[in-house]
């Protein structure tokens, strides 16, 4: 059995330090010279594969910028890549497991030494500012030591506890499922991609990866980073294309076995449906793991350290826009210490410095037109929905720079049955709701259809108690951030109308890329 160190979280880089700030600067310098511009082709068994017709990056913060390219993939090459990775499988699913586990390793330590690059590319192509860059980095890595020695506890037989029985030899084996498909996000699209990808592959199974149209170019990067760590040709099938057009084709295939989603809940729900549909010749139901985003609260009662929540709040609102499933983009404030902490969330977001990722700045654009448009709706439905503290408007352009920018907003005295409080907005918008006392605040934080994250911010330890039993979301964090789940540490994901609450970066989040073959000899 392979011989590595206890699992330990990667730290996170200090950017109020300046010899820090300056070589993320020099990153940026290097990723210019070298990556932007860059074309990314298919990689179908092992090869590189072209196409006519290419999807183009665009730099966010700066839409007159091509970021670069990658090739389009086609249903022929769809096909072509899933029968490869069934070939690829025969040979993949007999490697022992500390074997496809070093892989991963090799992977995370290609990873470090080439941190800076990864993040300097995502402050380019999808607008991330350093440290929200940096944590998603370290959270990739955190991605591939944590399943690499996951794996180990499914290795050989009799790796899952059976209970003795006389005259017999009895044993559960785990084996994998065989090829899936793997859509991620352009949120996260170096730790998720990286992270949904691993886990099946870890496992035993050949993956087709679909990364998301607006975030190729970083998904190409991990993507040679696993073939120089040594994964064998067709394990892991690149294919950028359109989600509607090989997503969709993927899905329906009677020889697809499993997928992974990370998106909006419209697409999962279909993805879901369409999945459950058995196609002529298949043999299999086909397994789906999915997260699909969230209506997330935070709770400040009259107890709490209103600093601290107001810290909280600011922070889970508007980190990286407020584009992440997990972002508050409600927070719920019993009336008697309304005015006082939303007075204070709003003086604290209004220092808030909107800019690029390059720049650093604490709000950059948010990641493309169609998202633009969507945000802008629910500005203009604000005013009729409460009252506009903060904010309010989409400029378009920052500092020179045209882009699509949105203004941090914070909307006050919505109801709870309001589009802006029921509706996953995915930008910097945040949703405040007065509560008549801590009961009523619990059952407003529990009005959506939705059950990702949420949090409370109280001294009392019987409301925390309480909302540990009946806050409905997968991860609940007490008097600190909604945002910011780490590996190991926070398993992270959401049930209801958010997911399968398969639980990434946990104990038994391999478990959902296996079977379970249970053997017995009789003595």
């Amino acid at each position: 059995m392979i011989k590595v160190q206890e699992y330990r979280p990667q730290s996170f880089t200090d950017f109020t330090k300046e010899e820090n700030v300056k070589a993320y600067q020099e990153a940026l310098t290097k990723v210019r010279k070298e990556l932007v511009g860059k074309h990314y082709p298919l990689i179908i068994d092992g090869k590189e594969v072209d196409t006519a017709e290419k999807l183009t990056s665009i730099n966010p913060c700066d839409t007159a910028e091509v970021v670069g390219t990658t090739a389009k993939a086609t249903i022929q090459d769809a096909e072509n890549a899933l029968q490869g990775a069934w070939k690829a499988f025969e040979s993949w699913k007999k490697w022992d497991m500390d074997a496809r586990a070093r892989i991963l390793l090799k992977a995370a330590a290609i990873l470090k030494r080439r941190r800076l690059e990864a993040c300097a590319l995502m402050s380019i192509e999808v607008g991330k500012n350093y440290a929200e860059a940096d944590v998603e980095v370290a959270e990739a890595i955190d991605f591939l030591e944590y399943y690499a020695r996951s794996a180990m506890k499914y290795a050989g037989f009799g790796s899952s506890e059976t209970t003795w029985f006389e005259g017999e030899e009895n044993g559960l084996m785990s084996i994998p499922l065989g090829v899936g498909v793997s859509i991620s996000p352009w949120n996260f699209p170096c730790a998720i991609f990286i992270g949904m990808a691993a886990a099946p592959i870890v496992a035993g199974n050949c993956v087709i990866v679909k990364p998301a149209e607006d975030a190729g170019l970083i998904a190409g990067f991990m993507v040679d980073i696993m073939r120089e760590a040594g994964l064998p040709a067709g394990v892991l099938q690149f294919l950028p294309g359109v989600g509607k057009e090989v997503g969709e084709y993927l899905v329906n295939h009677a020889k697809t076995r499993f997928i992974t989603f990370t998106g909006s809940r419209a697409v999962g729900l279909h993805i879901n449906e369409v999945a459950a549909k058995v196609q002529p010749g298949q043999k299999w139901i086909k397994r789906v793991v999915m997260e699909l985003g969230g209506k997330d609260g935070l709770i400040v009662d009259e107890t709490a350290d209103l600093d601290n929540a107001i810290t909280a709040a600011v922070q889970g609102a508007f980190g990286f826009n407020g584009q992440k499933c997990s972002a508050m983009s409600r927070l719920i404030v019993v009336d008697s210490v309304y005015d006082e902490v939303v007075n204070g969330f709003v003086e604290r977001a209004k220092a808030l410095k909107m800019g690029t990722g390059e720049e650093n700045a604490n709000v950059t654009a948010v990641v493309n037109e169609m998202s633009f448009n969507k945000i802008k709706s629910y500005l203009e439905l604000a005013p009729q929905e409460g009252k506009v503290l903060l904010g309010g408007e989409a400029p378009g352009e920052a500092n020179g720079k045209q882009g699509y920018y949105i203004q941090p907003t914070i909307v006050g005295d919505v109801q709870r049955d309001s589009r802006l409080a029921q509706e996953e907005i995915f930008g910097p918008v945040v949703a405040v709701l007065r509560a008549k006392d801590w009961q009523d605040a619990l059952d407003i934080a529990n009005s959506t259809e939705y059950g990702l994250t949420g949090g409370v911010c109280s001294n009392s330890r019987e409301r925390l108690e309480q909302a540990r039993a009946e806050f409905e979301v997968g991860n609940l964090y007490f008097n600190r951030k909604i945002t910011g789940a780490i590996v190991g540490v926070q398993p992270f994901g959401g049930y209801n109308m958010s997911g399968t609450d398969s639980k990434a970066g946990g104990p038994d989040y391999l478990a959902n890329f296996m079977q379970l073959k249970t053997v017995t000899e009789r003595w």
